[in-house]
């Protein structure tokens, strides 16, 4: 299949183990690096830079409420080590700000990403607020962003893939969390990914526009985590012309029978477009799914091609 050729090329593309060349910026807490905090590598960039700006952060836990202007394309992180380059912060939607206002969900993230371009890899991003409602992890609010051996930590609301004309590709992550977890309009494909189910609740929270043709694509992922059985749905529509499909990925048992749920609105089963294509696993029961639900044919398959759903966006090309 032409797509499975170009995931080949992209896994070729980026080196998700060590760093391919020397970084223009080296952050480390201990002081050995440019910069000891990220922010201030992220300042450091030149404005509307064309060329890729690849800023090295060594191993250490940076806690730090992270902007990522428009005016800084094409930044480039790469940690030392995945699982100790932590990105984090623990605000909340409650939690109040200096004028005693609730923060809100989009207030609540631990970065924030506007700038295009944007890659990142062997990096954890985390919200450590906990279990306490809305706490966003990453808002990748940038367009052409990539995401390569990266973990998202959190509960609800970890991922907000936000806007409707951008477009995201995450691959061989790993992304936790409880409700909505992965949330938002943007265009996101997610390769060879891992979801890691909590307690209850739903694995999609998609907000895709009418107009646009393909909302989030998991190709070849695996659904896992401590959650009950039959305690998570594969999505719910925040708006109503939400798309998610799921191709060829292993669902366990904790998905409920039904996949999928219409958030309480009946309309929505005319609008949104959930689909599925060869799932396996315990959790794969086509049979039980809603009836508005899609269990794509072979044809309908074909369309998932990975330049059809960037709209000729090609993340190797980066």
């Amino acid at each position: 299949m032409k797509f499975i050729i170009l995931v080949l090329l992209v896994a070729f593309s980026f080196t998700a183990n060590a760093i391919d060349a020397k970084p223009d910026f080296i952050v480390d807490a201990k002081g050995s690096g440019n910069f000891k905090t990220v922010q201030e590598a992220i300042h450091a960039v030149p404005d509307f830079r064309n060329k890729i700006t690849t800023i090295f952060i060594k191993k250490g836990i940076y806690k730090e409420k992270l902007i990522l202007a428009a005016s800084k394309k094409n930044v480039r992180f790469v940690g030392e080590n995945l699982n100790e380059t932590i990105l984090t912060y623990d605000d909340f939607a409650q939690k109040k700000n200096t004028f005693g206002e609730e923060k809100g969900t989009s207030g609540s993230s631990s970065i924030y990403i506007y700038g295009e371009g944007f890659s990142a890899e062997n990096i954890t991003f985390e919200n450590s607020s906990g279990p306490v409602g809305q706490a966003v992890a990453v808002w990748a609010g940038g367009d052409k962003s990539t995401f390569v051996n990266c973990r998202f930590l959190g509960f609800q609301d970890t991922l907000y893939t936000y806007g409707g004309n951008n477009r995201q590709f995450y691959q061989n992550c790993y992304i936790e969390g409880t409700v909505d977890f992965i949330f938002g309009a943007a265009t996101a494909w997610f390769e060879n990914c891992t979801l890691f189910c909590k307690k209850q609740g739903y694995i999609t929270a998609a907000s895709t526009a009418d107009t646009t043709k393909f909302g989030y694509v998991f190709n070849k992922c695996k659904i896992t985590g401590d959650a009950p059985d039959n305690s998570f749905y594969l999505g719910r529509p925040w708006r109503p012309y939400a798309k998610v499909a799921f191709l060829n990925c292993e669902l366990p048992d904790l998905i409920r029978p039904e996949g999928w749920n219409n958030w309480g609105k009946e309309s929505n089963e005319q609008t949104a477009y959930y689909a599925e294509y060869q799932s396996a696993g315990k959790g794969a029961d086509p049979k039980s799914r809603v009836k508005w639900s899609h269990q794509l044919s072979k044809e309908e398959y074909k369309s998932y091609i990975m330049e059809n759903v960037f709209r000729g966006w090609n993340p190797a090309s980066k």
